[in-house]
């Protein structure tokens, strides 16, 4: 194994362009949490938004196109979700599931027609003076523009819940949606928002697969990323800073396990495949420390 071959500063630098899909749709799933809808579609959503935003970007031509395509995507299809567990009071489990496979499914069949195409050219970011800093400058300071999105995304989230009044009544029903409703708070149109942004946030995800990291169309390319942000949000304990850091260890142990297979490491690939997941798992359960909200998961009926 030639470890030299290892090059610590792309190393980081990979690092956080592997954790921005997981960032994105995991940040807006916090939200959709702390607001106490439980939705496991986020697979779903992000596949769909993967192609949603390829198709849109190789029609156009623009990359931002895409993105924007691919967030209405994904808000779409999680509004779908908020009308049958909001209006329709379905469970949340089942038609979250019942979401992530109706999202594969539609994406397939979506995409048959762009297997092989290449996306439009999405170029990195050199920020001036700051980009030229040894070492700090190529790590952090020469990305792609989605991946200062989603850490701004992070830093808005928190300020939103912790510093305005929108986000108390956020949390206000996520935490009890009966005493919210008798203060005279919009539970449902709560709800549905919150839904909405977490399915835009996803989709963001997805189509960061397909535009950025890949970048083409491949059926299934989301891989069970859409599983590993529902984890992270869990076991971040719905705090969106610990939130960032679990998705950067992922994308970490993502990119060192592509190194150490590049290096010629004498373990088996499937050992080394499967390390990001259960690495995640491993520390993420360590670290975490949160309450869910107490009314995660709930159906809410204003007439009870």
């Amino acid at each position: 194994m030639d470890l030299s071959a290892i090059n610590p500063i792309l190393l980081l630098a990979s690092l956080m362009v592997a954790a921005t899909p997981i960032l994105l749709a995991a940040i807006g799933e916090l939200v959709v949490e702390r607001a106490g809808v439980l939705n496991l579609g986020v697979e779903g959503m992000m596949i769909t938004g993967a192609i949603c935003g390829f198709a849109v970007a190789v029609g156009t031509g623009s990359p931002w196109l895409g993105f924007m395509g691919a967030a209405l995507g994904g808000a779409l299809l999680s509004l779908l979700f908020g009308v049958l567990t909001q209006y329709l009071l379905s469970n949340q489990v089942a038609t979250g599931l019942a979401l992530t496979l109706f999202g594969l499914g539609l994406s397939a069949l979506m995409g048959q027609g762009y297997i092989g195409i290449k996306a439009p050219a999405f170029p990195d970011i050199h920020i001036p003076l700051l980009g030229d800093i040894p070492v700090i400058g190529p790590i952090v300071f020469q990305h792609d523009p989605l991946v200062y999105v989603g850490l701004l995304l992070t830093g808005g989230v928190w300020w939103f819940l912790h510093k305005t009044r929108g986000g108390l009544i956020l949390r206000a029903v996520g935490e009890n949606h009966d005493a919210a409703h008798a203060l005279g708070y919009k539970v449902i149109k709560v709800r549905m928002l919150a839904i909405a942004f977490g399915g835009a946030c996803a989709g963001l995800g997805g189509a960061y697969l397909s535009l950025v990291r890949v970048p083409q169309w491949t059926e299934g390319m989301t891989a069970g990323a859409g599983w590993i942000a529902l984890a992270i949000v869990v076991f971040a304990g719905w705090k969106p800073w610990r939130l960032l850091l679990g998705a950067y260890l992922f994308g970490g142990v993502t990119v060192l396990q592509l190194n150490l297979q590049a290096a010629g490491l004498a373990i088996p690939v499937e050992y080394l495949s499967m390390s990001p997941y259960l690495a995640t798992i491993v520390v993420l359960v360590i670290m975490s420390a949160g309450r869910a909200p107490g009314s995660l998961g709930r159906i809410f009926h204003a007439s009870r």
